[in-house]
């Protein structure tokens, strides 16, 4: 697992919540996160109904984790979601943070 250092360990922009959690998927996710440089894997928690993995790059997991998850299985369904987080210190923007839930069908 790949470690961002100009940002604490903790950092994440998005969760990807996998429900239910099976092996194939996981690891489907994980190839297309190691094959990226900019994309770290903060913590990964597993729960009763499935996964959720926090990821550094919420560019990546909205658009490329997304889109590809929703064409390799097709009886899937993928929600994108928002949430405010806070206010950039510098520019005064808003920060959110994206969740996006992968369900099986």
């Amino acid at each position: 697992m790949k470690k961002n250092n100009d940002r604490h360990a903790e950092y994440y922009e998005a969760i990807v919540q996998i429900r239910p959690a099976k092996k194939e998927v996981l690891d489907f996710i994980f190839e297309l996160i190691s094959a990226r440089n900019d994309v770290t894997v903060s913590k990964i928690e597993e729960l009763k109904t499935g996964c959720d993995i926090y990821l550094s790059n919420q560019k990546f997991a909205r658009g490329t984790l997304a889109k590809q998850l929703k064409k390799k299985y097709k009886n899937s369904k993928v929600i994108i979601s928002k949430a405010l987080y806070g206010q950039h210190k510098m520019t005064s923007k808003l920060v959110y943070r994206a969740t996006i839930l992968f369900r099986l069908e």
